[in-house]
């Protein structure tokens, strides 16, 4: 213990004999470790939040939506009609809630996008025509009033909740509570508005991404009384029309075990109904979850391999820096060897500084490391104030940035800090052998 004590300290002064020096070539250590932490943290705040978006649509759900299928086999699945039809049925919905016992709930939805007047102001609204139980599946939270009720939707009643956007909008600084909306050419009576919510993203290719602040919730059964299926769209020059039932089914699952096999049944169930299968899609968000996981192993694996290229230049800067040192203290070893070193003794002194070096690096990247998530927020300020001039992102890849949220990996911080040591004892032991292996006498010539 006391001979690695002597030797650390004999490295250490040696070290800080030529502290500028030292100190450059401990930075490509510093930042190679840093941005193996940095670069993961960032991979793993990402993929959290993509799995974060797959959570909310619920691990034991499966969701059915209406896909508006390409136009050539629309085409010739409505041919000599104006209308065109597709998408799930109220059938479908009587159909897989009835017959497929490890359903627990279903609940259909069924959407338009229409225009909302309150006087003289006027909001395109998402109308969404729902049951009771759309509160807690999309993890809405009231902020005045109440929802829906199984009663609004026996009676059919015009009664409508405001999602906060739409509220804000349509009503500015009064009280919406109990003042009427114009949706179409019926008057809707405001029981209720719901808190804001932060807009889901697009989830792969499978969901596109939601945005609930500007929705306008009705009674499933109100929708199709007033409504109808039928969405007629005139706009000067042309004419579409489209009849859909319902827009999406959410089934929840009693067993999350047991959530893929349901889903292979509804497939099949779904074909008895519908001769395209191209008028709908099945999302099963576990499915959706497990893709996200094996993409964050990915994306780990690539952004660390990425970041390990820096640690390893940082290794040839140490090595040449080693190579440099030995030639410029010759005389030194020719010295200890005369009084009495061994070959051993050389190389232990040596390989202790490269290690000490690497090892000071290691510690203070992973300290940086450390402080990613604040070096980011502070990115993220600066870039807001210096593009947006304190504004909200308008692209989607700046919204993307302004959200994300890097997680340092508890484990990438040993893993790093051990490869900046394990590239310090390689990148130095050729060093330390040229060094050990110099001859006593021709060392002690050495000017």
């Amino acid at each position: 213990m006391t001979n690695i004590l002597r030797t650390m300290q004999l490295a250490l002064k040696s070290l800080l004999l030529h502290k500028l020096r030292s100190g450059l070539t401990m930075l490509g250590i510093v930042f190679g470790v840093f941005s193996v932490i940095a670069m993961l943290a960032i991979g793993e705040g990402a993929s959290q939040q993509a799995q974060d978006q797959v959570l909310e649509l619920g691990a034991t759900n499966i969701i059915v939506r209406s896909v508006k299928p390409p136009k050539e086999t629309a085409g010739a699945q409505n041919a000599g009609s104006f209308v065109l039809r597709y998408g799930l049925l109220r059938a479908d919905y009587e159909l897989l809630s009835k017959t497929i016992p490890t359903i627990e709930q279903a609940i259909p939805i069924r959407e338009l996008i229409k225009s909302c007047r309150h006087l003289h102001r006027e909001l395109n609204c998402r109308i969404v025509g729902c049951t009771p139980d759309y509160l807690d599946v999309n993890h809405l939270d009231m902020a005045q009033g109440r929802f829906i009720t199984d009663k609004d939707r026996r009676d059919k009643t015009n009664v409508a909740v405001l999602a906060a956007g739409a509220a804000q909008e349509l009503f500015q600084f009064e009280d919406p509570m109990g003042q009427s909306i114009k949706i179409a050419d019926r008057y809707y009576t405001v029981v209720g508005v719901t808190r804001s919510r932060q807009a889901s993203a697009a989830i792969g290719g499978s969901m596109s991404g939601q945005d609930y602040n500007n929705d306008v919730y009705i009674p499933l059964e109100t929708m199709r009384a007033r409504m109808g299926d039928l969405d007629i769209d005139r706009t000067t020059g042309s004419f579409s029309a489209e009849q859909i039932e319902l827009n999406q089914i959410t089934l929840r699952i009693n067993d999350k075990d047991r959530v893929e096999e349901t889903a292979e049944v509804i497939r099949e169930s779904l074909k008895l109904n519908h001769k395209n299968d191209k008028d709908y899609a099945i999302v099963v968000p576990l499915e959706l979850l497990r893709q996200a996981e094996q993409i964050r192993d990915i994306f780990n694996v690539v952004l660390g391999s990425i970041a390990a290229i820096s640690l390893i230049v940082g290794g040839i800067g140490i090595m040449n820096i080693m190579l440099a040192t030995v030639t410029e203290r010759t005389r030194e070893i020719g010295i200890r060897r005369a009084l009495g070193a061994k070959q051993r003794d050389i190389t232990v002194q040596f390989l202790t500084e490269t290690v000490v070096l690497a090892g000071s690096g290691g510690v203070i990247g992973v300290v940086l490391g450390l402080m990613t998530p604040w070096a980011f927020e502070a990115i993220k300020w600066i870039v807001r104030w210096a593009i947006f001039d304190g504004g909200e992102a308008g692209s989607e890849l700046g919204k993307m940035f302004a959200s994300m949220n890097p997680r340092p990996v508890p484990a990438s911080l040993p893993i790093a800090f051990g490869i900046s040591v394990g590239i310090g004892i390689v990148f130095g032991l050729y060093p330390a052998r040229a060094a050990a292996k110099l001859d006593p006498i021709e060392a002690l010539r050495h000017e």
